[in-house]
């Protein structure tokens, strides 16, 4: 079950509001569709941290299970933080450790 508790641990309302602002400019880069998490979704998501910092979910209209629940289900699989599960989008957040390029706020 989606806790908010849970990830509220690891970011700050600070943090969590400036990734917000960063992810509310960028277009999703996947789509969750009836077939939902599949093993090869969840890798294609784990490769594209290697490239992005911050991701976009967008979860179809076809797709029956909730999207707080598929974001907590890709934040454990994926080692990364929910920065927000809004409708049908999931902004995922995972730091790159060698070369960050988002700098979070203290």
């Amino acid at each position: 079950m989606f806790n908010r508790k849970e990830f509220a641990e690891n970011m700050t309302s600070k943090q969590r509001a400036y990734l917000k602002s960063l992810a509310s400019v960028i277009d999703p880069i996947f789509q969750v569709g009836k077939s939902s998490l599949t093993p090869e979704f969840t890798e294609a998501v784990l490769e594209s941290f290697n490239t992005h910092e911050l991701i976009k979910i967008n979860v179809l209209k076809n797709c029956m299970d909730d999207p707080k629940e598929i974001g907590a289900v890709l934040a454990e699989r994926t080692h990364s933080q929910i920065v927000q599960v809004i409708g049908k989008k999931i902004v995922l957040y995972k730091a790159n450790k060698d070369n960050p390029k988002i700098i979070l706020p203290n």
